[in-house]
């Protein structure tokens, strides 16, 4: 077990220079032309295959770090670039995780390189979870998985919405129902190979922010998958779903709590997103109250001013330290026990959106305006209290792991 620090290590420290640079160079300077055209950056997302941050290795090697602090750090330095085109380059990550997390060896190694194809052939991939009536309330998924034995074959019926990369995918990786009696315990994920009959992209929604992220429903008409497809195979499905069976009898509550854990290890990854956005326009308000004069001297001359850059600083700084922390425990098997992962994405969320736009206040008219960066980044920052769990379901799992009480 790695022991905590607040201090990133040699090889960390080059990592997050050469992310920082990319972030930079090639993300920053294409920021506006693609929150302008609202789609997905693939000249972007080819460049960042060309230098190997788009691929599975790279994504690996941080989400393995012993130290729990490689997915932050990587994160933040390219949210820090901007939120709409470094979440078109980690968006497959959510998909890969996916059969990380549940494939079997031959499915990690025949679908996962097909999610990422080559600098010369980028693909996508999308993880569709969230759905029109089952966006937080998990247990309320609709989206049906039926087995025909005689063919070995799954059938795949609904819609999922809000789902990243969701129709342009090159692979699909589709969370359903098996077993509705098993709330969020009889669910199950599947591969929805390229050029599947019956898959189809709903609605794409034009958005508030992070407009170069594409974000679509996904409609499943009688999807027909291999049974090779079921992440995990049909045998292990088979064990779980007869053990969730077992524990629901003894135990309905636990089995439906159980689910909202997986959840809380995924969030520090989103308060990072956040962290890096939020530092980001920290950065431009404190260099444009530096240089812009009134009345004969630097804004910054103000406390007015002053004193709000200073609580930006310091709020940004404490937001950072508690997604660490998660991060650090998260990848070494801490429980926990205060839902330290929902406190770091609550805490960082909120900040991204106060510190946005105390940077707009900051900038006054033109801050205002997309000449400067600090209105896309306000607009991107309100994606963070709503995603992965928004700020109110934050607050209630903490509540509820504090208080041992049923809080509605």
């Amino acid at each position: 077990m790695a022991e905590f620090t607040m201090e990133l290590n040699d090889e960390q420290k080059e990592v997050q220079s050469w992310l920082h640079g990319f972030a930079a160079d090639v993300i920053r300077p294409a920021a506006a032309e693609w929150d302008e055209r609202e789609e997905t950056p693939w000249p972007v997302i080819q460049e960042a295959a060309k230098v190997g941050i788009y691929s599975l290795d790279f994504y690996a090697q941080q989400y393995f770090d012993p130290t729990g602090l490689g997915i932050p750090m990587a994160m933040e330095e390219l949210f820090w670039g901007d939120a709409g085109i470094a979440l078109s380059i980690v968006g497959t990550g959510l998909a890969a995780v996916g059969v990380l997390a549940n494939g079997t060896e031959e499915q990690i190694g025949t679908w996962i390189p097909q999610m990422y194809g080559d600098a010369n052939d980028v693909k996508v991939a999308a993880f569709c979870s969230s759905e029109p009536d089952a966006g937080s309330d998990v247990a309320s998924m609709r989206t049906r998985a039926v087995y025909d034995e005689a063919r070995d074959e799954w059938v795949l019926n609904g819609t999922k919405t809000w789902a990243t990369n969701g129709g342009i995918a090159n692979v699909h990786v589709v969370v359903a129902v098996v077993d509705p009696d098993l709330g969020s315990k009889g669910h199950a994920s599947f591969i929805v190979p390229p050029n599947t009959p019956g898959l189809s992209q709903g609605q794409k929604f034009k958005k508030h922010g992070i407009r170069a992220s594409h974000t679509a429903e996904v409609v499943l008409d009688d999807v027909r998958v291999p049974g090779s497809c079921l992440l995990g195979g049909k045998e292990k499905l088979d064990e779980r779903l007869a053990r969730a069976r077992e524990r629901a009898k003894q135990n309905g509550e636990r089995v439906k709590n159980a689910a909202m854990a997986t959840f809380e290890a995924s969030r520090p990854a989103v308060g990072a997103m956040a962290v890096g956005t939020a530092r980001a326009a920290y950065e431009v308000a404190l260099d444009y109250a530096t240089t812009r004069e009134q009345f004969g001297r630097p804004i910054i001359d103000n406390q007015g001013v002053a004193f709000q850059l200073a609580d930006m600083r310091t709020q940004i700084d404490a937001a950072r330290l508690l997604v660490w922390r998660a991060s650090w425990m998260a990848v070494n098997g801490k429980p926990f026990t205060a839902a330290e992962g929902s406190m770091s994405k609550l805490f960082a969320s909120e900040t991204a959106k106060k510190v946005t736009a105390q940077a707009i206040q900051i900038l006054g008219g033109n801050g205002y305006t997309r000449e400067y960066p600090v209105e896309r980044m306000h607009r991107d920052a309100a994606i963070y209290t709503i995603f992965e769990g928004t700020s109110e379901i934050q607050r209630l799992v903490i509540a509820r792991t504090l208080s041992g009480m049923p809080i509605r």
